[in-house]
């Protein structure tokens, strides 16, 4: 079940990606199988990378009342355009805007694939 939601997730955020930066202008992928590589990166970073990031950063997200959750992860979407080949990032907005879209996304992909257990 586990390797099904994050197969799940990695599509819907390949897609997400794509879609995002046919809006975001500055954001810019070369074909599909990039944009795969590069959601698959974005998931791995998120699963194994992030969460060490989110909790070194618990004190300034604690001042600015979790508003620098966002900064991670328009930085974790740059890293993984570093990573990745064929998605180029053109300015921090970019990175910014990506991230948020894709953290929005995956809210609402969790809000319907995370079982409820009391």
């Amino acid at each position: 079940m586990g390797i099904l939601l994050f197969f799940i997730r990695f599509i819907i955020t390949t897609v997400v990606v794509v879609v995002s930066a046919h809006y975001i202008p500055e954001i810019e992928i070369k074909d599909l199988t990039d944009a795969i590589f590069f959601g698959l990166t974005l998931g791995l970073i998120n699963a194994f990378i992030r969460p060490i990031i989110m909790f070194l950063a618990i004190p300034i997200n604690f001042v600015t009342l979790g508003l620098f959750s966002l900064v991670i992860n328009g930085f974790t979407y740059w890293l993984a355009s570093e990573i990745s080949y064929g998605v180029y990032i053109s300015s921090l907005w970019g990175a910014f805007w990506g991230g948020l879209v894709v953290w929005l996304t995956s809210i609402i992909v969790n809000l319907f694939t995370w079982k409820r257990t009391l």
